[in-house]
């Protein structure tokens, strides 16, 4: 028989969570899915109005941030995400003089959750630099596709590797923080692309300063749960249509080849076709409710606008995108469209 998908159920390890903040200690977000996750790596963002990015994860633990649109180092609040549980995470009261916008009163968020996994093709990887060419081990038992690193303790980009930015991309990188196009850089990571085993960072202050505390996200491609591709782009209303083996959950995509911001669509925002409400992972913005269009499909997602964001013509793109369901699971059972 053939192999549709790698894991049949998506929510075991990557679901998507929109809530409203009450400002209250001790809130308890629990997930939609049918089954129980829990996660190690929550992105949160404020929707309704202007509110930073604020990514925590279980290897750094629970009440410490770092923020996707700035260089800023990593900071701790005591009443910001407060323990990542069974099927969720518990936020603190988050007051409005001085909060990090993740639990304030009456202001809506969403919340994008992930499962360190190898079954998953996830891991959280924390290392301290030390300013020489080096290899770092990871747990995947996979070539990573993408990684995001950022140093802890300086004011640095947030720098992406991705295998589908260039046909070297060993050699090229992108900031996750900024709207840059691509370009080269050795320093990132010494030339040399990631392998099942370690992957390679250089002397650059923002993968390897010397006694900084660094943190990296690793993730690999799981058929039918997970994707890392490159398209480009046509100019038209009827955009491409790009094929990932499953009905998206999730979809990032950066203009490569010129200057663009992250745009981050998920299914629970946009709950029909078009998927029109945006957030972008490089600004503090609030959503837009009319942004950047796509279908979400359900064995991939088509471009529905000639934005420069996602479709210029001639344009060169890479997305990150996870599953709500595979194509087709392992019993060859097809998955409806939205």
């Amino acid at each position: 028989m053939a192999v549709y998908t790698q894991i049949d159920n998506p929510e075991l390890f990557f679901q998507c969570k929109i809530y409203t903040g009450n400002g209250t200690d001790d809130t308890s977000i629990t997930l939609d899915g049918d089954e129980n996750m829990q996660p190690d790596l929550v992105w949160l963002k404020r929707r309704d109005n202007a509110g930073r990015h604020r990514l925590f994860d279980s290897v750094r633990t629970a009440t410490k941030w770092l923020r996707a649109d700035d260089t800023d180092a990593e900071g701790t609040a005591a009443d910001s995400l407060k323990s990542f549980d069974s099927d969720g995470f518990t936020l603190g009261a988050d007051s409005a003089s001085g909060g990090i916008n993740v639990n304030i009163n009456t202001e809506t968020m969403a919340a994008w959750c992930w499962k360190e996994s190898a079954t998953a093709g996830f891991d959280i990887v924390s290392y301290t630099g030390n300013a020489t060419n080096r290899t770092i081990s990871h747990s995947l038992s996979a070539v990573p596709a993408m990684m995001i690193f950022k140093n802890r303790a300086d004011s640095t980009n947030w720098v992406v590797y991705h295998h589908k930015n260039t046909s070297a991309p060993e050699t090229d990188y992108l900031y996750l923080s900024t709207t840059a196009a691509t370009a080269d850089y050795a320093d990132h990571f010494n030339d040399t692309a990631p392998t099942s085993s370690v992957f390679t960072v250089g002397t650059d202050n923002g993968v390897n300063d010397n006694t900084d505390a660094h943190i990296a996200y690793l993730f690999a491609e799981k058929q039918g749960f997970s994707k890392f591709g490159s398209y480009t782009g046509n100019g038209n209303t009827d955009g491409p249509m790009i094929w990932t083996g499953f009905r998206p959950a999730f979809l990032m995509v950066k203009k490569s080849s010129g200057t663009g911001n992250w745009v981050m669509s998920d299914n629970k925002r946009s709950v029909f076709n078009r998927v029109q409400n945006t957030l972008y992972a490089n600004v503090a913005d609030a959503e837009l409710t009319d942004g950047v269009y796509f279908d979400l499909l359900s064995n991939g997602f088509k471009i529905k606008d000639a934005s420069s964001a996602n479709n210029t013509s001639g344009g060169t793109y890479i997305y990150m995108a996870f599953a709500e369901a595979p194509f087709v699971n392992s019993n060859g059972v097809p998955c409806n469209a939205r």
